[in-house]
């Protein structure tokens, strides 16, 4: 008899229960590569996935699909399927297209990547975000993409120490323990600290998102 990938991965976590909640899985082109999420109610479990997942293996697949059911279920649980899950999404980066550049944020990156990564790190895509004040920088590991706040425009240094705490997350990616998955280890941290004056461009970062935040209120 078919079984579902949904239900495949459920039986994977609880082999001796039946499911209490029905699965469906769609594809949508609203994501970013390789990213997911789950809508789910007291019945019903909808996995919603980039469309890059449909050529990727099954097993890979249950991994995912069972990463977002112990989030739903709040378990911590660990199969050979989630550990595939995992190293594919740590690996990926190296096939995801480079089509998106920004020239400024490229400079960046060069004076980045020859100072702090002997010159040896690939260049991701780098672009611009929104003009926020909450989230300076990110790093995308689906599509490897360094995506920088726009509220550092002009302001060079500060943009090279943002872009090197997200370059250590291409680097360094993140540890999985019980389900949750670490980005800021203490390997992390202790690199972070390597990039010079790391005291002083806090303060800086600190500064400028105080004055940004005072003249956003007038």
């Amino acid at each position: 008899m078919f079984m579902s990938l949904s239900k495949q991965a459920y039986k994977g976590l609880y082999p001796e229960k039946e499911p209490t909640h029905n699965f469906k899985i769609k594809y949508s082109g609203k994501f970013s590569s390789y990213n997911a999420n789950v809508h789910y109610s007291s019945s019903m479990m909808e996995f919603r996935l980039s469309r890059e997942w449909k050529s990727i293996s099954q097993d890979i697949k249950i991994g995912l699909l069972q990463t977002l059911m112990l989030k739903v279920f709040n378990e911590k649980k660990q199969t050979v399927e989630i550990d595939l899950y995992n190293i594919f999404l740590k690996k990926v980066h190296v096939t995801a297209p480079k089509v998106r550049i920004e020239p400024l944020l490229a400079e960046s990156f060069h004076r980045v990547n020859e100072k702090y990564f002997n010159g040896f790190m690939e260049i991701p895509n780098l672009v611009f975000g929104r003009n926020s004040l909450r989230k300076l920088g990110s790093y995308e590991y689906g599509s490897d993409t360094v995506s920088i706040s726009r509220v550092l425009i002009g302001k060079d240094e500060l943009i090279d120490y943002v872009m090197y705490h997200e370059l250590l997350h291409k680097k360094f990616k993140y540890n999985v323990k019980n389900n949750r998955n670490y980005h800021h280890t203490r390997e992390f941290r202790d690199a972070e600290k390597l990039f010079i004056n790391h005291e002083l461009m806090e303060q800086k970062l600190k500064r400028l998102l105080r004055r940004k935040k005072f003249f956003r209120l007038f």
